[in-house]
This record gives C-alpha cells, structure tokens and sequence, in this order.
C-alpha cells in the first residue's frame, strides 16, 4: 500500500471534520485554503451551497495592503477583510472549518483577524 501524500492526508482530515460542520443561513461555514504562497476564506451556506463572502491575498482590492507583509501578516488581513464583507452582508456567527489544516499559524492568524474583525466563532 503506497504512502498517502501530505494533501491526501489533510483531504482526509477535512471530510473527517466535515462530517460534523454544517454551515446554515443563521451560522455559515468560514472555510480556510491554504496554499503555499497564499490564503483564502470564504463563508459558505451549505443550505442552499452558496458563497456569501470571500476573500484571499490574491484579491485585487487586498493585493496593495499585503504585499511585502510576512504570511501570518497577510492571513491576518484577509481575516480582517473577510469579517468587514461579511458584516457588510449581515452576518455576524459562523462556524470555523479549518480544512483539515492544524489550527496554528496561518490559519489561526485569519482566524484572529477575523474575530478582530467582529466575527463570532
């Protein structure tokens, strides 16, 4: 049996933890990707499978605030953006999905920059 890969891995994890988390229209589901060289989030209503919210460090409007910013900085800022967006449409609780990523680093740092922001989870 060959070796998973560390994605396969995490994929695993993330239906794992899936299984549970279920975003509705009152509690959306705050997803986290992350990439090697960038983060992105997006609230999710599995009732209806839409995304309400999103926001990344490729996004046009946040490429001039993160550039030249460490990756935690940068997570931290799209946190942030996420939560004004989010605001903005009217939402205020989510449940966190961390994607079957360890809750530190990068994904921690959105996940505080998002609660800066005025998100409950």
């Amino acid at each position: 049996m060959a070796k998973k890969s560390r994605n396969q891995a995490r994929l695993h994890r993330h239906a794992r933890v899936r299984k549970k988390i279920f975003g509705t229209p009152e509690r959306p589901r705050l997803n986290v990707f992350r990439s090697i060289t960038d983060i992105y989030a997006q609230i999710i209503d599995d009732h209806s499978g839409n995304t309400l919210v999103s926001a990344s460090s490729v996004d046009t409007g946040l490429r001039a605030a993160v550039e030249g910013k460490t990756k935690m900085e940068q997570a931290q800022i799209v946190g942030e953006e996420l939560a004004k967006r989010a605001r903005e449409k009217g939402i205020t609780a989510v449940v966190m999905d961390r994607g079957g990523y360890i809750y530190t680093g990068r994904v921690k740092s959105l996940a505080d920059g998002a609660r800066k922001g005025g998100l409950e989870f």
